[in-house]
């Protein structure tokens, strides 16, 4: 083999093993979010935690299947009348904020995915968290306004 050749080679091979790294830590990055343990009502959740800006945006979009005891929570910074949308939902869920203290200030239930981007869903009051789980949820486990969870995110209370 000419020199040429074999630095073609070389970068090509470095190249490949840096676009299989990139695949590696994007597949991680995805399935392996922080979970939480959350209790609501009777349930008890197993749920992935969002708590950056892009993990809130991604939410549940692209998700396939949800699983009874599986869902999202977002953790805001702040109190706020946190807007959520459907864009590339493909499960219809329930959708439940909780304020500072961790009481249900605000539920949704049966959000269809055909909704899409042209329903935004905006909570009465202030939340500070906001809990995505499959529909029917919050019937089946007597969730209300005022029901109070509990959980733990790393960091706060």
């Amino acid at each position: 083999m000419s020199k040429w050749q074999n630095s073609t080679t070389g970068i090509l091979v470095v190249g490949l093993a840096l676009i299989l790294i990139a695949l590696v830590a994007s597949f991680a990055v995805s399935n392996f979010q922080p979970k939480t343990e959350v209790r609501l009502g009777s349930a008890v959740f197993n749920v992935s935690l969002a708590t950056t800006s892009a993990e809130r945006d991604q939410g549940l979009s692209g998700v396939r299947t949800l699983n009874s005891n599986d869902g999202l929570l977002m953790v805001f910074n702040s109190d706020d009348k946190w807007a959520i949308w459907m864009k590339d939902m493909h499960v219809p869920i329930d959708i439940v904020w909780l304020d500072n203290e961790k009481n249900v200030v605000h539920i949704v239930t049966d959000a269809s995915p055909e909704l899409s981007t042209t329903r935004t869903f905006t909570p009465k009051a202030d939340a500070r968290y906001v809990l995505e789980v499959p529909a029917g949820t919050v019937k089946n486990s007597s969730i209300s306004i005022g029901t109070i969870a509990t959980f733990i995110v790393e960091g706060k209370q």
